[in-house]
Order: C-alpha cells, then structure tokens, then sequence
C-alpha cells in the first residue's frame, strides 16, 4: 500500500509539472482584488478558519496547494495534492457538505474562482439562500436555463422549478479549467416589523468577464437553500454535495455603486 500511495504523489507531482492549472481569472483583465481597493478574503489560503460545515455530516473540504483534472482518476473527478494550500476543495469523493461561512454580510460585492469537473454540478449561495448555478454546461447546445452555469437557480414549490433566471449565454470553460464569477448583490429590505418590502436581487453577475445577469429579482430562498430566514444579513455557502468542485480567491466587499464595464 506504501508503494502505491508513493507511486501515486510521484504520478502527481510529475503531473502537476507536465500540466499547469489554467490561471486565466477575468477574460477582461486582471481579477477585481488584484486591481480595486476594499476587497477583503473569505479563505485565507491555509486552512478552513473562518468557513463551518453545515449540518452533522463530515465536513471533508480542505485545503491545497494544487488541483489535478482528467489524470488517474479521470475526467469526472479533481484531486487535491499536499497542503496547506490556497485552493478548496470538497473532499477526495466530490461530496460532502455544503460550507458556510461564519461571517454575515448584508449587500455584497463577490468574487471568486471555481474549477469543475466533467459533469459536476456546485452552487453558491448568496445569504445562503440565493443560488447562482455551478454546472459543467461546457458544449451545450441547448437554449440556457436556470439551470445551466451562470443561472440564478429557480425556487422549488409543490415538487416544481418556479422563477429562476437563466444566463444570457453560456459563456463555460472546459471541465478542468478555472472559471470566474463576480457578483454584485442586494439584499431584501425589511421595515421595522421586520415584514419584507423588498425582494433579493443580483444587480449584475459576470461569468469569465461576461455579463450573464442584470438586475435579477428573486422573490424568495432557491431550491437547496440553508434553512434560516431571509434577513438584512446572512452568510455565503458553497454547495459541496453535487460533485467534485475547487475554488480558490475567493474575495468579498460591501456593495458599492456599479461601475459599467
């Protein structure tokens, strides 16, 4: 058994020369933490501080230093090599729980960097309840839904999809690439009663530096939403338990006025 796990970090390792991780963040220019002031990280790099599992389960997310796609394991899996690291990654299956967030934030300003595997399926979650869709849509040629990478996921009501908004196109990498999502968010407004008197919305979303969402309304939690209210604050969440998924720079900031680009 030693001989094989040392045969397999030698294979990995000779990998990980042979094949760099693609590193392309916005297609536009540099990532918005690299070039704005105010940004501040969500994962610092190192460990799971600041993050929790949800629920009892396992939590088997964790930290590395690099990810592997499409070798020895194929191309429906990522494998994570060594940490520390200043990647995530859910776990060496590609299921697991879903991960919060300790922090609250109320309108946010988002960013960060996801890889996926061939046919894998994550989300994140906005106040834990607002999902924008990760799918490996790469090569579809079917109009886009809700349901396709980019969407705003549709809210689940008496067993079916409601609302939801898809992507104004499919703008997916390849499986095994990094892809982007920057996100401006706004929260639901409540009056003193605590009553709502206005919906979430996602002012804008871009996918690898397009823009796929503009000011799009969601009247309530989407399916697979945390179960807590909507409120002026809530945490972030990243689905963990739909199939193998990374993510890495992972930046946030309070909501500030959009700038068009």
């Amino acid at each position: 058994m030693r001989i094989l796990l040392v045969a397999l970090m030698t294979a990995l390792s000779l990998g990980a020369q042979s094949r760099p991780e693609v590193n392309d963040g916005d297609s536009h220019g540099d990532a918005p933490f690299l070039v704005e002031d105010g940004w501040t990280p969500l994962f610092n790099g190192r460990d799971l501080a600041g993050w929790h599992g949800l629920g009892n389960e396992p939590n088997e997310w964790f930290a590395s230093k690099g990810i592997f796609w499409d070798r020895l394991l194929g191309p429906t899996r990522l494998a994570g090599i060594g940490g520390p690291g200043d990647r995530l990654l859910n776990g060496p299956h590609g299921r697991t729980v879903n991960l919060i967030t300790d922090q609250k934030s109320g309108d946010t300003e988002l960013y960060l960097e996801f890889m996926l595997a061939k046919g894998s399926n994550s989300g994140v979650y906005l106040h834990g309840l607002y999902e924008v869709q990760i799918f490996d849509s790469y090569g579809s040629t079917e109009p886009v839904t809700s349901s396709d990478c980019g969407g705003i996921y549709h809210r689940w009501i008496n067993n079916k999809g409601v609302g939801g908004s898809a992507p104004s196109r499919n703008a997916c990498r390849p499986p095994g690439q990094w892809q982007s999502y920057h996100i401006w968010f706004r929260a639901p407004r409540f009056d003193g009663s605590g009553r709502k008197t206005e919906n979430a919305k996602f002012i804008r979303v871009l996918f690898n530096g397009f823009s796929i969402q503009n000011n799009a309304e969601v009247d309530g939690p989407t399916r697979a939403a945390m179960d807590i209210p909507e409120a002026a604050e809530n945490p972030i969440m990243l689905q963990g338990d739909h199939g193998p998924v990374a993510f890495r720079n992972i930046y946030w900031r309070a909501l500030r006025p959009l700038i068009e680009r």
